[in-house]
């Protein structure tokens, strides 16, 4: 509540974009400002839900109206690039739903255009601002665990065959690594900076694209990454964190506002944090408050989540994808 207040674009008004315009007004200051979609009808609908004045039949007109400060793309992975694209030729910032891009090259070509605007541009990988993420940050910083030498990261829900057909559509970027996966590698990267190896085994539907995957990663100290994630079932979607003195647990859905319970090397409870009383979606509060807080203060990119992570992340998927054999159409 306490992020200064901007005028927020929603550039396709679809489920994720209802929960975070929802977010916004239950816990922030923020205003949406206008909303924009290929069809009018569905653009007016989503502005008279979530208070917004403005609603625009077309992206073109959402990012060049005067009166939005920043630009939310919610649109699907194959969208991203050039929706994001669009806004940032308007003189906009912008927040971009994970998985950022589809690439690490079209997630390179969007961090430099914004830094040749001198124009805010940050990932929405809502977790990395989660305040249990920050007690994670701290607990890993000040040496609670000892030296940290494996993280453990799941993420599975059922969404295939009988889910989303951008799912499993490769023409709009689908299967379970840049919906799903995205969460666990990001953790990696997270707690034990950049990846040094990644090594992937998976499976992939009759249309070519991954429906589930496991992932190992190390760093430059040799401390490994065990991840996994699928979209043929559910799994408990914990993570912990394994250090020489002790570990982290992370209570299931670990990229939810959720527990951390911290226990010695024998396993013993020593302590425990519990969230607040954000549930669910509404941690996506936390994204837009950063994206304020830097924009108001004039920084071009958020230090707790900065482009060059964005960009490791997408490296480390590519070579997921090219492990497994995935290809997107047009890329």
């Amino acid at each position: 509540m306490a992020a200064p207040p901007l005028r927020w674009g929603i550039l396709a008004p679809g489920w994720i974009a209802g929960q975070f315009a929802a977010a916004l007004r239950r816990g922030t200051r923020q205003r949406i400002a206008a909303v924009g979609s290929r069809n009018l009808d569905r653009a007016r609908a989503f502005a008279d839900e979530h208070g917004a004045p403005t609603a625009y039949g077309s992206y073109d007109e959402l990012v060049h109206d005067p009166h939005v400060d920043i630009v939310y793309v919610a649109s699907p992975h194959s969208e991203h690039h050039r929706q994001a694209r669009l806004a940032l030729e308007a003189g906009k910032p912008v927040l971009v739903e994970k998985a950022f891009t589809r690439n690490a090259a079209e997630a390179r070509d969007l961090i430099d255009l914004a830094r040749a605007n001198g124009l805010f541009v940050l990932e929405g990988m809502w977790s990395r601002f989660l305040p249990h993420y920050d007690v994670i940050h701290q607990a890993v910083h000040d040496g609670l665990i000892g030296e940290v030498t494996t993280v453990f990261a799941d993420h599975g829900q059922h969404l295939y065959p009988d889910g989303p057909d951008r799912l499993a559509s490769p023409d709009l970027a689908g299967g379970a690594l840049l919906d799903l996966a995205v969460y666990p590698i990001s953790f990696a990267d997270f707690v034990l900076g950049p990846l040094t190896t990644v090594t992937a085994t998976g499976s992939l539907t009759d249309r070519g694209v991954d429906q589930q995957e496991s992932v190992t990663v190390a760093n430059a100290a040799g401390a490994l990454g065990v991840l996994h994630a699928s979209m043929l079932a559910a799994s408990p979607c914990t993570a912990t964190i394994c250090g020489t003195d002790g570990r982290l647990e992370i209570a299931g859905t670990f990229y939810l506002p959720s527990s951390v319970t911290l226990r010695d090397r024998d396993g013993q409870f020593i302590d425990r944090y519990d969230p607040t009383d954000d549930t669910a979606h509404q941690g996506l509060r936390y994204e837009a408050a950063e994206a304020a807080r830097c924009l108001t203060a004039g920084a071009t990119e958020s230090p707790l989540h900065p482009p060059a992570t964005t960009l490791r992340i997408m490296q480390a998927m590519d070579e997921v994808r090219r492990q497994l054999g995935v290809h997107f159409l047009g890329e």
